[in-house]
């Protein structure tokens, strides 16, 4: 094998380790030159003031207003019809059920006969008492005898008027066997059978007056002194709808277990059987309190990382900082800062969630809304 002398070798290995250095250098050149191109090219704004409505979420039960009770009136009755079932909308003074008037009815007839044979024996006696009365005078008739007449008479028309009390009492039985409705609304449950022998007192039916709801919501303690009469609420129905109402009253008192207050929410009165809101249901709302000023960026600008809220906040030298904020309401597509951001701070809005603390960027103009279309003549 041939050897290479020594001083052929020492040029050699001065010659690599110059490549070397040139590489190195060339690579960092590279790396810094990479590090100087800005990561992404980005949009800016200002945080704005807005006004923003003030709401309270609350969560409560869905109840009827008054809830009527309709029981039977008569006693030892057979109930012989039933018009109506659950769910069914009645109006006042509609029938719901009827009850088997055979009975009733004999003993109304009896009771005519009474007052009948009763006016005919007083009409007798009045004129027995107008004829003593006449010889009163002459003494053809003792005083004692006088006496009994007249209180004879007396005697026949107190049996009249019993006899007219007992007719009334049983027109009143005869009109107990039809049940009516003391006022409109939707029947929410029924007990009435037919073919059923029921006490007076027994419960039949009971009803949603009007078809009215009211939303019982739970406040706390601390809550409840923003809460007045009158105030604006939206409901929001299992399926998604939203029913506007007003608050009636405000419970006097707080749970001492829960410390949990109610409001009572009038809802609008619906008798339609597909109406969103039913009597039972739990059912979150809001509050309507007016409105305040609030400190907003757009909802691009923020990022949420670890379950915290982040703005980029773009610096003189074009690189960002990433500031935590808290956030608070929404309108649209603005949200609320309540803390960590300066007002005249210029955060990063298109881009914001693929950047880093540090980060250089390329800030851009935003591009202008479209214009709306004019319609032509």
């Amino acid at each position: 094998m041939t050897r290479l002398r020594p001083h052929i070798l020492l040029p050699v290995a001065l010659l690599a380790g110059l490549a070397g250095v040139l590489a190195t250098g060339r690579a960092a050149d590279d790396k810094k030159a990479a590090a100087a191109r800005p990561a992404l090219t980005v949009t800016t704004e200002r945080p704005a003031t807005a006004r923003l409505p003030l709401r309270l979420n609350a969560n409560g039960n869905v109840a009827a207003w008054q809830e009527a009770v309709i029981g039977s009136e008569s006693n030892g009755l057979r109930l012989r019809e039933v018009r109506v079932n659950v769910g069914d909308v009645v109006r006042k003074g509609q029938v719901l059920a009827v009850f088997d008037a055979d009975v009733v009815n004999a003993d109304l007839a009896q009771a005519r006969a009474a007052l009948q044979e009763a006016e005919a024996n007083a009409a007798a006696a009045q004129s027995d008492a107008q004829r003593a009365r006449a010889l009163q005078s002459s003494g053809a008739m003792s005083a004692q005898e006088v006496t009994r007449y007249i209180t004879a008479e007396r005697t026949a028309g107190a049996r009249v008027a019993a006899a007219r009390a007992t007719l009334s009492q049983q027109q009143l039985r005869l009109k107990y066997t039809q049940v009516v409705a003391p006022d409109s609304g939707i029947v929410s449950s029924r007990n009435a059978t037919v073919g059923a022998v029921t006490a007076a007192g027994t419960e039949l039916f009971r009803m949603i007056r009007q078809g009215r709801l009211e939303w019982r919501a739970e406040v706390t303690a601390a809550e409840l002194p923003r809460m007045k009469p009158g105030l604006k609420a939206q409901v929001k129905a299992a399926s998604g709808v939203t029913v506007a109402g007003k608050v009636r009253t405000v419970a006097p008192t707080v749970d001492p277990q829960s410390r949990i207050a109610l409001v009572y929410v009038d809802l609008p009165p619906s008798l339609a059987p597909d109406a969103p809101l039913k009597a039972g249901m739990f059912a979150g709302g809001q509050f309507e309190l007016g409105a305040s000023n609030a400190l907003t960026v757009p909802n691009q600008a923020i990022a949420v990382r670890d379950g915290f809220a982040y703005v980029f906040r773009l610096n003189a030298d074009n690189r960002v900082s990433q500031v935590k904020v808290s956030t608070g309401r929404r309108l649209g597509d603005r949200v609320e800062v309540t803390a960590g951001l300066p007002l005249d701070a210029l955060v990063v809005v298109g881009g914001a969630g693929f950047l880093n603390d540090g980060d250089l960027v390329r800030p851009v103009a935003p591009a202008p809304a479209p214009a709306a279309p004019v319609a032509a003549r």
